[in-house]
């Protein structure tokens, strides 16, 4: 199936974006990488009136460091993300998840902004800047904001953006001493979306954690930020952690809303669930330190 008649521009700077959503009264599309876009396009589940190409806008790609910030402008590609030094010295999560978003074709078209505001709840990235305590810098014709992470997913496809807004960058805190980080996903083959996956991030005292952040994804229709279970394992050894009713009873009220997809149900999802947990508890405790 071929995609519906639209109207192609190239926008060359920001303000391009919002002259061409108004001349189109906003039923316009942005497309960067394309790799969601296109086949919603192809299948006539989207049909705009335009599409905004921001290929052309350089301020909107690349990694910069500053004052113990890292800012990732919104058109960088996954491949970018995974050979970048500054993403393998300040955010050694990003490292970890990037080579599983996917496939090499798709990384190297793909755009971390991209992923961002298509929310597809089994998506890696979106979990990891959740769990990293990312900003959102989002323009608008009505001006910028900033979005916590924590408030950016609202649902399946879903975002706090908008019809008119774009996200420009995302800002996330560098790495600290002696914190720990760690990914794990289950999937049916390397690429595919993941069946279930948990993101952590961890201050590492003596095999204990603390200031634990989890966040599963591929278990609801957004990233799901564990809180109960971080604060049931706050401070607690983990060489020697077994599974209890109490963590039990917290992992069923993190993933209160988990649900089933087409291959997996509700039940193997929750068991998915308790084995990458202790998984990436382990993982951190080992490795992923500075």
């Amino acid at each position: 199936m071929k995609s519906a008649p639209f109207r192609y521009i190239r926008a060359n700077a920001i303000s391009d974006v919002f002259e061409a959503y108004a001349q189109c009264d906003g039923e316009a599309r942005i497309i960067a990488g394309g790799q969601s876009l296109m086949p919603l396009l192809n299948m006539r589940l989207a049909a705009p009136k335009a599409l905004i190409d921001i290929n052309g806008i350089d301020a909107l790609s690349g990694v910069t460091h500053s004052n113990g910030s890292i800012r990732i402008g919104a058109l960088t590609r996954f491949s970018e993300l995974i050979s970048s030094p500054e993403i393998e010295k300040h955010l050694p999560l990003l490292k970890l998840a990037a080579p599983h978003v996917a496939h090499p074709a798709i990384r190297n078209r793909g755009t971390i902004g991209g992923s961002l505001c298509h929310a597809d709840p089994a998506a890696e990235v979106p979990a990891c800047i959740l769990a990293l305590n990312g900003n959102m810098n989002i323009s608008g014709p009505a001006g910028d904001r900033v979005v916590e992470a924590k408030d950016f997913f609202r649902g399946i496809f879903e975002t706090a953006l908008s019809s008119e807004e774009i996200v420009t960058s995302i800002d996330l805190p560098a790495i600290k001493h002696g914190e720990s980080v760690a990914f794990e996903e289950v999937v049916r083959r390397h690429g595919d979306y993941a069946t279930v996956g948990l993101v952590a991030t961890g201050q590492m005292r003596s095999g204990s954690v603390s200031a634990l952040n989890l966040v599963f994804f591929s278990v609801s229709d957004r990233p799901v930020v564990a809180s109960r279970i971080a604060l049931h394992l706050d401070a607690q050894p983990i060489d020697s952690l077994s599974w209890d009713t109490d963590l039990d009873a917290a992992l069923n009220e993190d993933l209160s809303n988990i649900t089933a997809d087409v291959h997996t149900s509700i039940e193997a999802k929750k068991h998915l669930a308790k084995e990458i947990l202790i998984r990436v508890l382990k993982k951190l405790v080992m490795g992923s330190k500075i």
